[in-house]
């Protein structure tokens, strides 16, 4: 049994996703298998993969979105160790072989993850100072915006079973809601190399495709408030988050002259504190 899996879900994105493969398949470190999750493509995504031949596991499932098909690909696959990769991003050839011997070093870590090349519309770009990376308990740190990005983490299988899956009901912002999850209970360990390429500004970029995506961020906070993890100072950091970020969009569905969304956010921020 290999001892990483690696999952790429895709949906729709050739030939993004054969780049992000020709990644995984140059990687230094050889003792992994990699699955592409097809989340219901309609572009030839199944028949252009067959040139990859054994070296993929393809599987495929009906469009039910990008929570769904990592879930998948986590219920096929055995590794110890689990890595994602978006389809639009890219592994540079030592990203395994790098964080796992960081992970063996250091076994208290559940999860790590690096830092990243930004790629927006064919320019690097340099990220703000929101987006900076931390190791040990980030959970405060992840709270405004999501930090980890899905390709560059590497995670314990077992840390799965604890926490859960990603979840399905969310169509964007399933990564922060499960980075919450998990860094309220663990400390994480942050990697300052850059080893993965982050492609963006492309129109299928579902964290760009709409405003107003802080709506599945409330809903993440919402549920992290009903559950039972967290001591008193992260109850009242994450109501501090969630107020916070109902006034925005209560602000903005206001300006769109959308009255009842506004008024929903608002009445939601009140809610929670002020």
């Amino acid at each position: 049994m290999a001892r990483v899996s690696v999952v790429i879900p895709t949906y729709n994105r050739l030939p993004r996703v054969k780049d992000a493969i020709d990644s995984v398949l140059k990687q230094t470190y050889r003792d992994f298998k990699l699955w592409v999750v097809d989340d219901g493509s309609t572009d030839g995504t199944g028949e252009s993969l067959r040139v990859f031949g054994n070296k993929v596991k393809y599987i495929s499932q009906d469009n039910s979105g990008v929570s769904a098909a990592r879930n998948l690909g986590l219920r096929v696959s055995r590794g110890k160790y689990v890595a994602f990769l978006d389809s639009d991003d890219l592994w540079e050839p030592r990203k395994l072989e790098i964080q796992v011997r960081c992970m063996e070093a250091n076994p208290q870590f559940p999860l790590s993850y690096t830092d990243e090349v930004w790629i927006r519309r064919g320019i690097r770009v340099n990220p703000k100072k929101r987006h900076a990376k931390y190791s040990g308990w980030i959970f405060e740190k992840c709270l405004p915006l999501c930090i980890i990005s899905p390709s560059s983490a590497l995670m314990k299988r077992a840390l799965f079973e604890e926490i859960g899956a990603f979840d399905e009901t969310l169509p964007v912002c399933e990564d922060y809601d499960f980075w919450l999850r998990l860094t309220c209970r663990y400390p994480v360990l942050f990697i300052e190399k850059k080893l993965i390429v982050k492609r963006g500004g492309h129109p299928d970029q579902l964290s760009t495709r709409s405003w107003g995506n802080d709506r599945y961020r409330v809903m993440a906070l919402e549920n992290l408030l009903r559950s039972q993890d967290l001591k008193a100072e992260e109850r009242r950091m994450v109501s501090g988050e969630l107020v916070r970020k109902c006034h925005i969009l209560s602000r903005g569905f206001y300006k769109r002259g959308k009255r009842e969304e506004g008024k929903k956010y608002e009445d939601l921020a009140k809610r929670y504190g002020a």
